[in-house]
């Protein structure tokens, strides 16, 4: 779902209708709107919501302490004060299938023979793989003292993304020492278990039936995986949780401490697994801990809905408390973006990782140290302050882990591993084929969940009682308020004055057209183009449609009659058909700036739509003020992106009395997760259409129920490559069902024509006519 028109192109189309003013005075009931700063009001709105999210985000940091309820009586009373944390957070990140049950660990090797991949005279480092879900298993190294009975702790070591377990076993030449932890923890009487982490580059994102992206393999598993609400973070978390299972599942294992070391991406698991499971008596984080408020410009893979509504690092060091956090201000990954595109590899979303600075790791420490103190644990919050800034572990972290795990201070010196490591006599093998075995597991993982969402989504609106209209909204409305708080997200509504700006921009022979300016908060506004035709009598009150434009687009080619492209000039041909018009510019424009709000907006568990939504409130509530508008008569038609809006806007906003979705409608699960079809956004650069969880709970056929009992269409060309006629066929077989049996079945339809990805603007006209002209649509 391309922009229609190239950048340029939409600039001048922008300053079309100026060059068609007629006369600049304003509509009658406004105030002119003449600021020379907005000659492009799209940019200047796009900038204006990003100004308004940066305060909100900047706020959630004192606004989550309202979604904690602590209880420092004892250990016992915090740890119940917290558990709903918990719960929330383990759901957040997608870490809440049950694991497999019990927990196989096996070595990866051909018949009977052990995997040996090295040893030094004390240790034996075998790869191995365990048991995650029943369909999936992780892959790494295990390492033992040869003699167990000198194993007094387990340890789950976890590497960067970019890093192997090798590194931190000592088998990668060329590393700093200190940073070979797992086989440093090893010899100081740890087993110590050391997981492959999705990395980030993209030699399996794709398929060979489609095409491969420069997608890293963890932007690859993260979109498909959270339209599911499960996420790569949430995934690894439950490979770190397994690990642990494992480790209790040991005759003679259950008392030994476990503890949890990570570096960069492996710092963030860390954190995460010890915040979700208790079981973990002490995490050491490095490259990682610090202020989250500007996540949305990290990889887009570290993406999580609702996060800093209740949760920065600070937060999550309170799920740890009293037990012991080690936070070591080390050397993080740099990544400046993900694979360069190439070979028709592209698409990837933009994200930056720069290495933690040290006063930002230390000002979040220190956030965090309230819960620990007044839980008379001071001492098990450490932050260490290498002299190195390029260090990527210090022996002062490691022996302070060591102490608060088996109560020791003291360890081995640093030791050239690479010198002691005598040759593998077990089989070799080819990280690039473990990474590949890995990928492809956990995509066909989540491609099950995909392809069974919609028996969940059955099940889910079970509830929901379609007897009756009367009992349809009843029901239905309960699923209308989760599609708004869990799903779309809920802003508060305007809180300016309705104070609107217009200039007239147009008068044609059958209507005149003015640019409409309406405040929702301070920098936020709505705007668009007003069409009212020039026959309306005193007194008289007609319908209104409000026309959307769709990706990159303005209300320009909609309302200006000269422009002819896809929209074919759609809102014009309504008001010379007697409607008013009106149409919005919605922020869907600017390429990644646009983007970057959804970014912005989703740690706050919003989307895009829930500013779009305030937008439209307001427009609706300033359109019943006007003297010839019919406020029970207010349609929505949108295209693409507009029929997107035309999905989710009526679904939320009753006084919408009837929507027409046009070159959209899809089984949009499919659209944005499956990797076996050339229309889904995997393969293409909008990150940004992902809902979380969405798959669970609101295909379009859902929402199109929350628009019943109200009338709905679709417009569908034949050709058009957004999806094929049969997903379209399938999922309006189900709105179809639900309207008959509602006993409205006229109240619904679908056209589909020759041509492409465009209106039509026949059938739709004749549906609008027939329940806005012809009487009032029916709520």
């Amino acid at each position: 779902m391309r922009s229609s028109f190239p950048p340029a192109i939409l600039w001048m189309l922008l300053a079309v209708p100026l060059a068609f003013a007629q006369d600049p005075k304003p509509l009658r009931g406004t105030k002119a709107w003449n600021d020379p700063k907005e000659k492009e009001p799209s940019a200047a709105m796009v900038s204006g919501i990003a100004r308004f999210l940066d305060r909100e985000l900047a706020k959630s940091v004192e606004a989550r302490q309202a979604k904690w309820k602590l209880d420092f009586a004892s250990p016992e009373a915090y740890a119940r004060s917290i558990a709903p944390n918990r719960e929330r957070f383990a759901k957040m990140i997608g870490a809440v299938d049950p694991r497999a049950n019990p927990v196989v660990m096996s070595p990866i090797a051909t018949l009977d023979v052990p995997a040996l991949v090295a040893e030094t005279d004390s240790i034996r480092i075998l790869a191995v793989r365990w048991s995650v879900f029943d369909d999936v298993e992780a892959e790494g190294l295990l390492l033992e003292p040869k003699d167990q009975t000198r194993i007094r702790a387990n340890v789950v070591a976890i590497p960067d993304a970019d890093d192997s377990p090798e590194s931190l076993a000592g088998l990668a030449l060329g590393l700093d020492p200190q940073a070979r932890t797992a086989l440093l923890l090893a010899e100081s009487g740890c087993r110590v278990l050391v997981p492959t982490l999705i990395d980030r580059t993209d030699e399996f994102s794709g398929d060979p039936k489609v095409r491969f992206t420069n997608l890293t393999h963890r932007e690859w598993l993260y979109r498909m995986s959270y339209e599911t609400g499960r996420h790569v973070i949430g995934y690894e978390v439950q490979t770190v949780r397994a690990a642990v299972d494992w480790f209790e599942s040991r005759p003679g294992e259950a008392k030994k401490p476990i503890g949890a070391v990570g570096r960069g991406e492996g710092g963030l698991i860390a954190l995460d697994s010890a915040a979700v499971d208790p079981r973990i008596e002490a995490v050491w984080v490095g490259g990682y801990f610090g202020p989250r408020e500007h996540v949305w410009e990290e990889p887009v893979y570290r993406n999580v809905w609702g996060l800093l509504e209740e949760f920065g690092d600070a937060e999550l060091a309170r799920l740890i408390a009293p037990r012991s956090l080690i936070v070591e201000a080390s050397h993080g990954p740099e990544i400046a973006g993900p694979p360069a595109p190439r070979n028709g590899r592209a698409d990837a979303a933009k994200g930056r990782l720069t290495s933690p600075k040290a006063e930002d790791v230390a000002k979040e420490v220190d956030r965090a140290r309230a819960s620990f103190a007044k839980l008379g644990r001071d001492d098990a919050l450490i932050f260490v302050r290498p002299n190195n800034p390029a260090a990527l572990a210090t022996e002062d972290a490691r022996l302070a882990f060591l102490k608060r795990l088996i109560g020791e201070s003291t360890g081995p010196k640093p030791t050239v591993s690479a010198e002691l490591l005598k040759d593998a006599r077990g089989a070799s093998f080819d990280p690039r084929r473990r990474m590949k075995r890995l990928v492809t597991a956990w995509v066909e993982h989540v491609q099950k969940r995909v392809r069974t969402s919609e028996l969940r989504r059955v099940a889910h609106w079970k509830a929901a009682d379609a007897s009756s209209v009367k009992r349809w909204e009843e029901t239905t409305e309960p699923y209308r308020q989760e599609f708004w708080d869990e799903v779309i997200g809920r802003f508060p509504p305007a809180s300016e004055a309705i104070e609107p700006l217009s200039r007239q921009i147009f008068d044609e022979p059958k209507f005149v057209g003015y640019a409409v300016k309406l405040p929702i908060w301070p920098d936020v506004f709505a705007s668009g183009v007003l069409l009212l035709p020039k026959d309306l009598k005193p007194g008289e009150r007609r319908p209104v449609v409000v026309c959307q434009h769709g990706l990159e687009g303005t209300p320009d080619p909609i309302v200006n009659p000269r422009i002819d492209s896809l929209y074919h000039s759609f809102g014009a041909k309504l008001a010379d058909r007697g409607y008013i018009v009106y149409a919005p510019q919605n922020p869907y424009i600017g390429h990644d700036a646009f983007r970057d709000l959804m970014r912005r907006a989703n740690p706050l568990k919003k989307t895009l739509f829930a500013v779009i939504v305030r937008q439209h409130e307001r427009t609706l509530e300033w359109l019943k003020t006007l003297p010839n508008v019919d406020g029970d008569r207010i349609a929505f038609y949108g295209i693409s992106y507009g029929g997107k809006t035309a999905m989710r806007l009526p679904a939320l906003l009753k006084d919408y009395c009837l929507s027409i979705c046009s070159a959209d409608f899809n089984e949009w699960v499919a659209k944005c997760a499956s990797v076996d079809r050339s229309y889904s956004y995997m393969y293409t650069i909008e990150h940004d259409m992902y809902e979380f969880r969405l798959s669970e709970g609101f295909n379009y056929a859902e929402m199109a129920g929350l628009i019943a009992p109200r009338p709905f269409m679709i417009e569908r060309g034949h050709d058009d490559t957004v999806a094929p006629d049969e997903w379209i066929g399938y999922e309006f077989a189900k709105v179809k069902r639900l309207y008959d049996g509602l006993g409205i079945g006229d109240r619904t339809e679908l056209e589909v024509f020759n041509g492409g990805h465009m209106i039509l603007g026949v059938g739709t006209f004749e549906f609008l006519d027939r329940h806005l002209k012809n009487g009032a649509s029916k709520k």
